[in-house]
């Protein structure tokens, strides 16, 4: 690698657990953490606020083009989101932008832009990325793949969970629901599908803790680290 530092892609389903996992291997190596998802769900925050629908592409890719989206790395880890100089970090975690955000990123002059974006973000290397397309599309040539997954109902009493946390009301039938139809439309989008790479490391997070997936994640990094010295 001639001395540049790995760069780190993260993919999986809705509710793996990429964002944590990614996040803290991003503290732990000293590397920039970069939460695609955050991207598409500001465009989607961006998208509620200019009446911008769902199915008008081409309004949603002219809306990117002229929206300003910044990930703004903190001292505490992850990244604040910026649309336009305006904080929305907690305003792009609803159920509600999450779906929309499904929506919008499956048109294909939003990923384009958004996949120019991240390259360019992860262009020096010693970034850790996560998302859905990032070890197949944006870096596929990323030294490190990890592809993380688990089952439904685990990913759905997660995400019940982080919004139980953040004191908003959640049905997990209703949840499960949306993970198993995010999981269609994700797996099966003709545009940039989610999938694992032919040289992808995969790990079930279902039955295991934060600790034992970082773990994991690290010896895999290390690995490739040792092997490119």
């Amino acid at each position: 690698m001639s001395g540049r530092r790995p760069c780190v892609a993260i993919d999986g389903p809705v509710a793996a657990g990429k964002s944590t996992i990614a996040r803290t291997v991003a503290q732990k190596l000293g590397y920039t953490y970069i939460d695609s998802g955050a991207m598409y769900r500001a465009l989607a925050w961006a998208a509620v606020q200019d009446d911008v629908p769902a199915n008008s592409t081409a309004e949603a890719s002219a809306l990117l083009a002229r929206t300003d989206i910044q990930l703004i790395p903190q001292p505490e880890g992850g990244n604040r989101v910026d649309v336009n100089g305006r904080d929305v970090t907690a305003a792009i975690r609803t159920l509600e932008i999450g779906q929309l955000a499904s929506r919008l990123s499956e048109i294909p002059g939003v990923r384009e832009q958004m996949v120019a974006r991240q390259q360019e973000m992860a262009r020096g290397g010693g970034v850790v990325m996560e998302g859905r397309d990032i070890q197949t599309v944006v870096l596929p040539d990323a030294e490190v793949k990890i592809f993380l997954t688990a089952s439904a109902e685990a990913r759905a009493r997660r995400r019940w969970l982080e919004l139980k946390e953040r004191g908003e009301a959640a049905d997990v039938e209703q949840i499960l629901a949306g993970v198993k139809a995010r999981d269609e439309r994700d797996t099966n989008r003709a545009h940039s599908p989610l999938r694992a790479a032919a040289d992808a490391v995969r790990v079930d997070t279902s039955d295991l803790s934060i600790e034992e997936v970082v773990a994991a994640v690290l010896e895999v990094v290390q690995g490739r680290l040792a092997d490119s010295g």
